[in-house]
């Protein structure tokens, strides 16, 4: 049996999510659209885990991204599901629905091979960031290069993993 089913790179930056925010005793908060749980899935899979991940919502749909997490209609409807709009609302809705976790990440994405549109293509993600207490979350949208399904979600799971970093 292997160690770990993920690769070695995600089983890497997870290990250090958990080791760097069991140091500070800091717990965590996952809003997940595009990578459907891998980043949660990158985090149980480290023994320990229980101690950092607080929970973590998977709201592929607008109307769960509404329903579990609050996102204004009108955020979906003026800026879509794939905006900095979008995440902030969800990062903010995971974090005020946790009881005990100091920060939060959300993602939302276009992993194609469909989907994407001029304006966003394929390969588009946003993240947002929020820490309890502090009054500047921070959003970012970026435009992987790697177009298969697989490779955004690689690439977006690496990147949440980092903005859980302390």
């Amino acid at each position: 049996m292997p160690e770990t089913v993920l690769p070695e790179e995600i089983a890497a930056l997870a290990q250090r999510v958990i080791d760097e925010n069991a140091a500070v005793g800091r717990k965590v908060v996952l809003a997940e659209s595009c990578t459907g749980g891998l980043v949660c899935g990158a985090l149980t899979e480290v023994p320990g885990s229980s101690a950092v991940l607080e929970r973590g919502y998977i709201t592929y749909s607008n109307t769960a991204k509404m329903g579990d997490l609050g996102v204004s209609q009108d955020i979906i409807d003026a800026f879509g599901a794939v905006s900095v709009a979008c995440v902030y609302a969800m990062a903010q809705g995971a974090l005020e629905r946790s009881e005990e976790a100091d920060v939060a990440v959300a993602i939302s994405g276009i992993a194609g091979p469909e989907g994407g549109s001029a304006t966003k293509p394929v390969g588009t993600v946003v993240f947002a960031r929020m820490v309890r207490g502090e009054e500047k979350p921070t959003a970012e949208e970026r435009l992987f290069d790697e177009h298969t399904r697989a490779g955004v979600r690689y690439q977006a799971t690496l990147c949440a993993l980092e903005l859980l970093l302390p």
